[in-house]
């Protein structure tokens, strides 16, 4: 009748540890890459079919699940949502407070999406205050305990983290300046963003998307061959941040192979997406192709 079977319904499976979990990640992303999104989709959901307890695994595989559609370029994107909210709304309830406040985030962004902005806003004020810096506080610790490998890797997270965040808020600054009619507020935030991103030895693309994107809600074409032609050429350019003095101690692996998928991303939108439809049939477009064409090759 629950067409479910007892080990799922009573949970007689164990626990997968930590290990294995990373590795089912692992062969997850490898999944993926070879056949598909939804093959993977598939695979990730018969997993967690079979421990349906393991709270980690559920958290890991749906995160990765979740950004993994859009990081790749997967058609309709949006098809999946209904199918990952329910394990969002599950652990909106867990005991694991990193799980609770990830999972509460993604169903506030859920609703908030919606327009169904009472139920965000209910969601919002059951999110717990503020509480003592775990990582700060850890980072101190190993500073003064001599442990300067452990304390670098969490100070140049932070400095990581630190700069998506101003990033992230740059862009929303920019967009509600452009919908107020504040454009010279709206290029000041782009000529901000694109300092920040140069300063802080981000990817050498990754200082023009302010640009590009307001080029892209103006829909100026003359503005848009400016910006591409400074990204195009840098997109071939691998991101090696231990390069970096402010990132020596990271794991260099997962934020490049993070950079190549969003730069993938880019050159897909510019030959797919509605978004620059309007600049696919310009003369400036074509002016691009041979640099295009390059980046696209390189890719491959």
């Amino acid at each position: 009748m629950l067409q479910t079977d007892l080990n799922t319904l009573l949970s007689f499976q164990d626990d997968l540890t930590d290990e294995e979990i990373a590795c089912f990640a692992s062969h997850l992303d490898h999944t993926l890459k070879e056949e598909g999104y939804e093959i993977a989709f598939q695979c990730a959901m018969d997993q967690i079919h079979q421990f349906p307890t393991c709270e980690k695994l559920i958290y890991t595989t749906i995160f990765y699940l979740d950004g993994a559609r859009f990081l790749h370029g997967v058609p309709d994107p949006d098809a999946y949502t209904e199918k990952l909210m329910p394990f969002y709304e599950s652990m909106s309830h867990s005991q694991t407070p990193e799980i609770r406040d990830a999972a509460l985030t993604m169903c506030i962004s859920y609703h908030r999406n919606r327009k169904n902005f009472a139920k965000a806003e209910e969601l919002i004020n059951t999110l717990p205050p503020s509480r003592i810096d775990r990582e700060e506080q850890l980072a101190i610790l190993y500073t003064q305990q001599e442990n300067y490998e452990q304390a670098l890797r969490l100070w140049e997270h932070r400095v990581l983290l630190s700069t998506t965040n101003i990033q992230t808020s740059l862009i929303n600054l920019m967009d509600i300046a452009m919908q107020q009619g504040r454009e010279q507020d709206a290029q000041f935030c782009a000529e901000v963003y694109e300092q920040v991103s140069s300063l802080l030895h981000m990817t050498k693309w990754t200082p023009y998307i302010a640009k590009l994107q307001l080029a892209t809600q103006n829909k100026n074409p003359k503005a848009c061959l400016e910006v591409l032609h400074k990204v195009l050429p840098t997109l071939t350019e691998p991101w090696e941040p231990q390069t970096s003095p402010l990132y020596h101690a990271l794991d260099g692996g997962d934020v490049s192979t993070i950079a190549q998928s969003l730069h993938r991303r880019i050159l897909d939108d510019l030959e797919h997406s509605q978004e620059f439809a309007f600049f696919r049939d310009s003369p400036e477009y074509q002016q691009l192709r041979p640099l295009l064409n390059e980046a696209i090759h390189t890719d491959e």
